[in-house]
């Protein structure tokens, strides 16, 4: 039974994004400038990035403040045209992040409903899973796509 002073899984999903945005950083650090925004026939690198960070931004800008605005607008490569700028968002959603977590009293938070954009409800926890899940795949599409056009075996890593 969860007692309401307990944050144990509150700590634990703090700590995946926290992970989560520093696996963007290191990629972005492992990145050749010349192949951040290098167009396959995927989407690319920096773009997906930008995307993984987008997800964690819209979720976390909805907890906080009730503002489900798509990040798209401002995020777009020509205004985060380098990794310095990209480094720059990404300590703001950071920061975003860090206060909606703050806020988070117990565990037993997690389990509010809230509404969501869609106009259904779901829980806090059912949303932040959902944020990690689809943040992750775009980090994951980014890796995937610095691995293909650095040469790299993609037989060597899983997605």
């Amino acid at each position: 039974m969860l007692d309401t002073n307990d944050r144990i899984i509150v700590e634990l999903l703090d700590q995946q994004f926290d992970s989560l945005i520093e696996g963007l950083r290191a990629l972005i650090g492992s990145t050749p400038s010349d192949l951040l925004y290098e167009q396959t026939a995927a989407v690319s690198i920096g773009e997906n990035i930008l995307k993984s960070a987008g997800v964690i931004e819209q979720t976390f800008g909805g907890v906080t403040a009730n503002l489900w605005d798509d990040p798209f607008e401002w995020t777009l490569p020509e205004t985060l045209s380098n990794d310095t700028r990209i480094l720059e968002y990404l300590v703001e959603v950071e920061t975003l992040k860090k206060r909606a977590f703050a806020s988070f009293a117990n565990d037993s938070m997690l389990l509010k409903l809230i509404s969501i954009p869609s106009g259904e409800s779901c829980t806090l926890l059912e949303l932040l899973f959902k944020t990690i899940l689809r943040a992750t795949d775009y980090r994951g599409r980014a890796t995937a796509t610095l691995k293909l056009l650095s040469g790299e075996d993609a037989t060597r890593f899983i997605i």
